[in-house]
């Protein structure tokens, strides 16, 4: 076996992909959605500091650490862009976001 071919059958063989056209179509696609998902982690850990903020704010005052109807307009707000789903993405980010204060 060539090493063209080798390299060829090591493509297909991680992408699922039965010819090179979508063996490198999909290896780049892939690679599209890994800096896709650093970037929805690093806006996440973003959002988890500004909920911190938030929670010592409210605490400080007096108030409790979670405002359950902002909570219910965040699952809507998911629910309504994403359906069904997106409400157990938003209870994720939320569970995410109540903190460690």
């Amino acid at each position: 076996m060539s090493t063209s071919t080798a390299a060829t059958a090591t493509a297909t063989e991680k992408t699922g992909a039965r010819t090179d056209e979508a063996a490198d179509l999909i290896g780049n696609a892939r690679e599209r959605i890994d800096s896709l998902d650093d970037r929805i982690i690093g806006l996440i850990q973003e959002r988890m500091a500004v909920s911190a903020v938030i929670q010592e704010a409210r605490i400080t005052s007096g108030g409790r650490r979670v405002n359950l109807s902002r909570e219910m307009e965040v699952l809507a707000h998911y629910r309504d862009a994403l359906g069904k789903p997106g409400t157990a993405l938003a209870m994720t980010m939320l569970e995410l976001c109540r903190g460690r204060i």
